[in-house]
């Protein structure tokens, strides 16, 4: 074992904006490679003072072998190394580490030995940019207003969303635990985090356990879709960070089997159509789901290689695009020049008018932020 100092600088947390039940995670850089790297270390509270290990602790071994499985996927996040830490602090900066890099197998053996020592379990994983993070991007920062993402942005990310189920559930794996906080997008690629609340079918049958690849479908139309097409939850409250306790995952969104889509009704009803079937519990696998994604996508232009949009729509597609791009650049550019007025704007000596006038136009970037088009 060596100092955590020497191994990782650790510095501020990162998931101040949606907290999780099992772990908090930092901003911290891998030393031996110079690496950013998300620090994701068991909350101390956790910890048993028999040493036993609880679900949450169990929940970070179970976290490697499902990354480990479904490290080919490019929606997934990547594993970079695991441990122990000996430190009781929220944020460890001190003690010692333990670190098995990528021998889940290791890591898993060790447990026991060092659940009864009280250390803690962590993941270092691929860091992902706040500012990517649909809950992040997408909570409103006042009553009344709302974002949702433009429906070619939204087919695409649902499209990525349902190939990795495909995938996942393929290796016998359901990811359940589908809500904002937990997905990542940057108008072209779609990135997942978090499996500790995710379940390995190990003794599948077919029949029996399908029933755990619909409800995967159920939670996705409900507890991703719907919040990106709309800007609402679907639990009738404002958009926030879900609980993550592996005893409410399964049953989150159990109750909701009808949509409301009224708030936006210039929604495609294709799309609106397939959302709901999927809250009813009535599609049963994700090749299905894809399917009719691409039925929805067809209606907006998109090729397949099974069937080809017609020329008008796909022309059209092809400035929507553009269009998206350039909107998501512009904003971009709101955001720095914004960024450059409040720098100035502290400036030592400046007069009052000058001052005067870089809060007016923050104001109005500001205004302009809040009406923007994409999260």
């Amino acid at each position: 074992m060596q100092a955590l100092a020497d191994i990782y600088r650790i510095d501020q947390f990162n998931d101040t904006f949606a907290l999780g039940h099992y772990a908090r995670v930092m901003d911290a850089v891998d030393k031996r490679t110079n690496t950013p790297v998300a620090f994701k270390v068991m909350r101390p509270e956790h910890l048993s003072a028999d040493g036993e290990m609880r679900w949450e602790y169990r929940a970070f071994a179970n976290e490697t072998d499902l990354l480990a499985r479904m490290a080919g996927s490019s929606q997934i996040i990547n594993l970079l190394d695991c441990g122990y830490v000996s430190t009781r602090n929220e944020a460890p900066s001190d003690g010692d580490i333990e670190s098995y890099g990528l021998d889940i197998d290791a890591f898993a053996r060790a447990m026991p030995d060092f659940a009864e020592r009280h250390w803690r379990p962590y993941l270092a994983l691929e860091n992902l940019p706040r500012t990517q993070n649909l809950l992040y991007l997408m909570k409103p920062n006042q009553a009344g207003m709302r974002w949702r993402l433009p429906t070619e942005e939204g087919l695409s990310l649902a499209l990525q969303f349902a190939e990795f189920l495909r995938d996942a559930h393929a290796r016998r794996i359901v990811y359940l635990d589908h809500k904002l906080e937990h997905v990542y997008w940057d108008g072209l690629f779609l990135r997942i985090i978090d499996l500790n609340s995710s379940r390995l079918l190990e003794s599948y049958s077919a029949g029996d356990d399908d029933g755990y690849f619909c409800l995967d479908i159920h939670n996705l139309c409900v507890g991703v879709l719907y919040p990106i097409f709309t800007g609402l939850s679907p639990l009738k409250t404002p958009l926030r960070a879900q609980p993550g306790a592996h005893s409410v995952v399964e049953d989150r969104y159990k109750e909701v089997t009808s949509l409301d889509f009224n708030v936006e009704p210039t929604l495609s009803q294709a799309l609106q159509d397939l959302l709901q079937r999927g809250a009813e519990m009535g599609i049963r696998s994700a090749s299905e789901f894809i399917r009719g994604l691409q039925e929805v996508a067809l209606l907006h232009g998109w090729d397949f290689e099974e069937q080809l949009s017609d020329a008008a729509n796909r022309s059209a597609r092809a400035q929507m695009r553009e269009g998206l791009k350039r909107m998501r650049r512009g904003q971009a550019d709101l955001r720095e020049a914004r960024d450059l007025l409040l720098d100035a704007a502290i400036h030592d000596g400046i007069t009052e008018d000058m001052q005067a006038e870089f809060r007016r136009l923050v104001k109005l970037i500001n205004e302009m932020l809040n009406k923007r088009v994409i999260p």
